[in-house]
């Protein structure tokens, strides 16, 4: 039975002790001046707040943090009984209640690493990682109703998620010599947690109250495979007479590369509810063996989609997926498929000016997806959809603000746009 406490009540209680110990070390295994090696490693206990999801429920108007609104009309100054704000009321049995566990503590991350770095002459280096984490006590949210007759919806906020992750990551740097600079790295990494968001926002992050261990899978964000390289070169100005030579001298390229492996995708349906143990969630169905989760063809935006073949295994089945038992969640784990890669060359060419010893101006020509090639965005998750596991955008359109976590930026200034050329001076002093 849930109740309001009385007026003055701290949401939850303050907690104390919450040291943060951090450990580095290095070794130097040789000292030779082109061939040394050296080791290190380092392990912290590293505290988060829980001010981050607090922010993201209290834009639900939930009380006791909702807020109410008060035309005053279009006279100035404002009328006398209108400036006081209204009282904000407590929710009846339709209204949201956002409550804190009153034993909430701080989410803490457990990080460490070792790494062997071994120079290659005297402006090169090989490194090689190990990188883990392990999370625990995260903040997640279940929004649950109807809890109480007096209540229609109350947020939960709790310690309930947690989260592991492991790497290994390779680097070769080359400081700048003889007009060249490059830095290229691979990452091999595995990412697991029981929701990677704490807020209501992600219907496969919320909590179930009763099933902490269903959501368990890959990390929305889990990329097994990760390259990119950078390379910087001054393309030096041939011998030749002095015309040409003013021509030609002072031009710079750069160039990088991105290349990662596919991000795991949901697959939920509607239809199936959206409710679980009285909780809001995304409901996964069951998998029919035997089926192939994929289809491939050049009908397909990207050359792949996940089967949607009707009835294929059975009645009301989108190819091997179908309707759960009432109540349960399906046995497709959360984030079990996969959507697509991304590869992209972006190149830019630059030329310096001396204008002055401290000013000089700077022509750039800077080209993003050389190759034009096609990056194509994650595939409808939701069984319910017409084109469900189907890609119906372009990479850079699917990471716009439309996209949760897709950083709200416009599809110009993200990987996976089409091939695009921008002309620019730039005068530094």
């Amino acid at each position: 039975m849930l109740a309001l406490a009385p007026a003055g009540t701290s949401p939850f209680k303050t907690t104390y002790g919450n040291v943060a110990p951090r450990l580095g070390v290095a070794l130097q295994l040789r000292q030779n001046p082109n061939w040394q090696t050296v080791l290190r490693g380092g392990i912290g206990v590293f505290y988060d707040l829980v001010s981050s999801e607090f922010g993201n429920l209290l834009t639900s108007g939930a009380y006791p943090f909702g807020s109410v609104s008060r035309n005053v009309g279009n006279a100035f100054p404002f009328p006398p009984g209108t400036v006081p704000p209204p009282a904000i009321a407590p929710p009846g049995p339709t209204g949201q209640l956002l409550a804190p566990d009153p034993n909430l503590k701080l989410p803490y991350t457990l990080e460490w690493n070792v790494a062997l770095q071994q120079a290659l002459g005297s402006q090169q280096s090989i490194s090689a990682s190990y990188v883990g984490s392990s999370g625990r006590r995260l903040l997640q949210s279940a929004a649950v109703f109807p809890p109480a007759v007096n209540f229609g919806q109350v947020d939960l906020v709790s310690n309930t998620g947690h989260s592991n992750y492991n790497a290994l990551q390779l680097q070769f740097e080359r400081r700048l010599a003889d007009g060249l600079q490059v830095l290229a790295s691979y990452t091999w990494a595995h990412s697991i947690d029981t929701g990677s968001a704490g807020s209501t926002g992600v219907g496969s992050n919320t909590f179930v109250p009763g099933s902490s261990a269903a959501n368990r899978g890959d990390s929305d964000f889990d990329i097994r495979h990760a390259f990119s390289a950078a390379l910087t070169y001054d393309i030096p100005a041939p011998n030749i007479k002095a015309v040409p030579r003013a021509i030609l001298r002072g031009w710079s390229l750069e160039s990088v590369i991105q290349a990662r492996s596919a991000p795991p995708v949901n697959v939920f349906d509607l239809l199936f509810g959206v409710t679980l143990a009285n909780a809001f969630t995304e409901v996964r169905p069951n998998v029919i063996p035997g089926i192939p989760l994929y289809l491939y063809g050049s009908q397909y935006p990207g050359g792949k989609a996940f089967n949607n073949t009707p009835n294929q295994g059975g009645a009301g089945c989108n190819g091997p997926f179908c309707a759960p038992t009432a109540g349960q969640q399906g046995d497709l784990g959360r984030n079990a498929l996969r959507g697509f890669g991304a590869t992209q060359w972006d190149l830019a060419v630059h030329r310096d000016f001396p204008i002055r010893e401290s000013v000089k101006l700077q022509f750039r020509a800077e080209m993003f997806n050389v190759l034009n090639h096609p990056n194509f965005g994650q595939p409808v998750p939701d069984l319910l959809d017409p084109t469900f596991g189907q890609s119906r955008q372009m990479l850079a359109q699917s990471l716009n603000a439309s996209n949760s976590g897709g950083g709200a930026f416009n599809p110009l200034y993200q990987i996976g746009g089409p091939r695009s050329i921008q002309l620019a001076l730039k005068l530094f002093f």
